[in-house]
């Protein structure tokens, strides 16, 4: 079967983000990042600059911590609430069109789909502290401090809500090694496995 939807996790740094850009642009669909923030903080209630904070990642602490997080009577948590929504907003647009859609545990949530391609782009520490350091005007110290503390927050956001280990292969469809591949041949390897 044709897949439709493409989801892209990936480690920071690794360029995932502007492969999925691309990909959707050559393939003429929808493409969902941070622009969905509005939707889930509409969805919630909270506000956006408060989704942009915690959608995706992880509070800074440690998943114990996560875990204990201030609840209301019914127990869920802020996260939980916005993860909720979230998950409602990602059904919404993959049921509405073909898209790529960047995180948020997005390859979980649509996990009973058979037309989703779930994407893994990973890299070498190198080209992910060179890109880090030209993309965000920042030290090399710096651009692994943002690498380790991002990831770890993906990491924990991702374990906690979908029961499955981040960046396992095989929770993914497709694991490519950016540094290694290449943006481009990255791109050419994503569409084609999408007819």
């Amino acid at each position: 079967m044709a897949k439709r939807i493409i989801t892209i996790s990936r480690e920071f740094g690794s360029g995932g983000r502007f492969i999925g850009e691309e990909v959707a642009k050559k393939l003429g669909i929808a493409y969902y990042d941070k622009n969905i923030i509005s939707q889930i903080a509409e969805k919630s209630g909270f506000s956006p600059e408060h989704i942009q904070e915690i959608a995706e990642l992880s509070p800074k602490k440690g998943m114990f911590a996560y875990a204990l997080a201030g609840r209301d009577i019914t127990g869920k948590s802020v996260e939980d609430m916005v993860y909720e929504a979230q998950r409602k907003v990602i059904l919404e647009l993959a049921d509405k069109e073909p898209c790529v859609i960047i995180g948020r545990n997005a390859d979980y949530i649509l996990k009973d789909r058979d037309d989703v391609l779930n994407i893994f782009i990973h890299g070498d520490m190198p080209e992910k502290i060179q890109h880090i350091t030209r993309l965000y005007k920042v030290e090399e110290q710096e651009a692994v401090k943002m690498m380790a503390d991002t990831d770890k927050r993906r990491r924990t956001n991702y374990n906690f809500y979908t029961e499955q280990k981040w960046g396992k292969a095989s929770n993914y469809t497709l694991c490519l090694n950016s540094s290694q591949l290449g943006y481009d041949r990255c791109e050419a390897i994503i569409i084609a496995c999408t007819k």
